[in-house]
């Protein structure tokens, strides 16, 4: 499980990480939720009903298909923007399997110009700069420690040394 603020690189994590291992699948919330054709509701910092239903709904989806395709044989890295106690949620779904939540943390600074280069998303990425800025001071590093997450502060680090961290730790 990788969570972080939009722009903290768990996407580009997830697919090197899994490029290390024989069989990997990678399942990014934010797909999930893309696949609705109508009534999609957007990230929003006011939690309207339906955006956190539908949130929900991705995020068991997501929890149902990690536990599939591992007990397949997959390593299977799912990447969200989740708080500690979001983990709780689709661990239900995980019973039996080895779960490692990782929590990347790169400063705010490096996150907004990250969130700025990033390219092939649907949407421009800089609408997402005052949700970032917003996120980012609700989501304390101390937060997930205590919750038994993995904290990588990646800001001085690309993605391959992000990469090697998680396999070396």
């Amino acid at each position: 499980m990788l969570s972080g603020s939009p722009g903290a690189g768990k996407s580009s994590v997830a697919r090197a990480l899994l490029g290390h291992v024989p069989h990997g699948l990678h399942l990014p919330v934010d797909d999930l939720r893309e696949l609705v054709v109508s009534g999609r509701v957007g990230p929003s910092l006011d939690h309207p009903p339906e955006a956190v239903r539908q949130f929900g709904l991705a995020r068991r989806a997501a929890a149902f298909h990690a536990r599939l395709y591992a007990e397949a044989g997959f390593a299977v890295v799912v990447d969200d923007v989740l708080w500690p106690a979001d983990l709780d949620t689709m661990a239900l779904h995980w019973q039996g399997l080895e779960v490692r939540p990782v929590f990347l943390n790169p400063s705010l600074a490096v996150t907004q110009a990250r969130n700025a280069a990033r390219t092939g998303k649907t949407f421009d990425p800089r609408i997402l700069e005052p949700m970032i800025a917003a996120l980012y001071p609700t989501m304390p590093p101390a937060d997930y420690l205590a919750a038994g997450w993995r904290v990588l502060n990646t800001s001085a680090l690309s993605v391959e040394d992000t990469v090697e961290a998680l396999l070396s730790g």
